[in-house]
């Protein structure tokens, strides 16, 4: 027998908090995790996200009340999807030219959200819990009696196109393009759709995301903490048999459970899913001379073990107003010693006049040089400077401190744009004489 969901998800709010929430009442016991014999004839479980021995300020754990243990399933068996790889990424060389490709077809068959990931690239080392893998999406149908988690690592999502709902071991998230959604590692979830959905996805290894330290900027700014959405519980009582797919050591893993795992009746902890809706980003820039660096649109960031360089930052290009004076406003050239994926989920991106369409990718890579097109850099170089407001556009960038290395897929894509180079080729030389 299944329970009933309501109409719309409801959420709690923060960054990091404690949580405590029950979709049925006394589900959560008082004053302990592990009572002898927990309320309703539930299972205590509790998943980690940290070491037991963290610090408190970094301890990252939840406990779940559950129908059924999580524990009761047979063997893990190889499940091949086909198009998802994982780091280390040997099955192509470095590779260090600007790549952009045009957007996903939607798919002509019926594809659900495992179905349609494809991955284009990404660094590190699964095991060693170092790097990223970047991958997007195309698909059409819900996932039907079949969850997904990543062992691996979280992963940031990013819908670009259609309405999707991620019902989740501890709670439904509904999400939309503008949205973004964090589901940490070892989450069960299922994405249900109506229509075509695609966009983007970060497979964080490292440290999980958090707030990026504020500094001399003060205390508002940016993403704002309680603008973090998370579920509340939500559970499904279904005896019906259930496909479990992990993602673990780079493969992707299947088992089948005789019931729906999404049954955890309530939980507590500071460990969950969250969504965060973009619009609300506070975004900051000059109101004087000069052009800022992209790090004032850092919503989230994965430290590293070396301070001030990410393992990876997420990075959004939202509205924004433009006033400072006598000032190049467009991204400048640019050389990094990170290397920077970026899509975009709407509209158009104010570095690139053509040829980056909504739900297309590019990848500069550390050190290659890129920076505005001829057209954008044109426009910028005879614009009149006054006010002028960004509208309608969201673009975002995964920032990661080592080289990306693209699948053998990502290269041959038809997808690919195989005369990226030219959009720099007409520059005219200075005049110094």
């Amino acid at each position: 027998m299944a329970s009933a969901r309501p109409n719309a998800p409801a959420y709690q709010t923060g960054f990091a908090n404690h949580f405590a929430t029950e979709a049925a009442l006394g589900a959560l016991p008082r004053g302990r995790n592990s009572p002898q014999r927990p309320a309703l004839g539930l299972y205590a479980e509790q998943v980690s996200g940290t070491a037991f021995t963290a610090p408190r300020d970094h301890n990252l754990r939840s406990w779940l009340y559950r129908l059924r243990p999580s524990a009761q399933h047979g063997p893990y068996l190889p499940f091949d999807q086909g198009s998802l790889r994982s780091a280390p990424f040997n099955d192509s060389k470095p590779n260090p030219n600007r790549m952009r490709w045009d957007p996903l077809p939607v798919p002509s068959e019926p594809t659900d959200w495992v179905e349609g990931l494809v991955t284009y690239g990404g660094n590190g080392d699964v095991e060693a819990g170092v790097g990223v893998g970047v991958h997007m999406y195309a698909a059409n149908r819900s996932m039907t009696d079949r969850v997904f988690y990543n062992a691996d690592g979280e992963l940031l999502i990013v819908p670009q196109e259609g309405a999707h709902r991620f019902v989740t071991e501890l709670g439904v998230v509904d999400a939309r393009p503008g949205h973004i959604v964090v589901i940490p590692r070892g989450v069960r979830f299922r994405v249900e759709v109506e229509g075509a959905v695609r966009g983007y996805i970060c497979e964080n290894h490292g440290a999980p995301f958090q707030l990026p330290d504020l500094g001399p900027i003060g205390s508002n700014g940016l993403a704002n903490p309680r603008d973090f959405e998370i579920p509340v519980a939500w559970f499904e009582d279904v005896d019906r048999p259930t496909e479990c797919i992990q993602k673990y050591g780079g493969r992707l893993w299947a088992t089948t459970f005789a019931h729906s795992p999404l049954d955890v009746v309530g939980w507590h902890g500071n460990y969950a899913p969250y969504r965060y809706d973009t619009a609300l980003f506070n975004t900051i820039g000059t109101v004087s001379y000069d052009h800022p660096d992209p790090s004032i649109f850092t919503v989230l960031t994965s430290p590293s073990d070396t301070p001030g360089t990410a393992n990876c930052d997420f990075v959004i290009f939202p509205p924004r107003w433009m006033v400072a004076e006598d000032t190049f406003r467009p991204p400048w050239f640019h050389r990094n010693v990170m290397s920077e994926f970026m899509g975009l989920v709407t509209g158009a991106y104010d570095a690139k006049a053509g040829g980056f369409a909504p739900g297309g990718a590019s990848l500069h890579n550390r050190m290659s040089g890129h920076g505005p097109d001829q057209a954008s850099y044109d426009g910028a170089v005879k614009a009149e400077l006054k006010p002028h407001k960004v509208e309608n556009t969201l673009a975002f960038m995964f920032e990661t401190r080592m080289p990306i290395r693209v699948t053998k897929w990502a290269q041959e894509a038809p997808q690919m744009q195989l005369d990226y180079d030219d959009v720099w080729s007409g520059f005219t030389k200075g005049q110094v004489s």
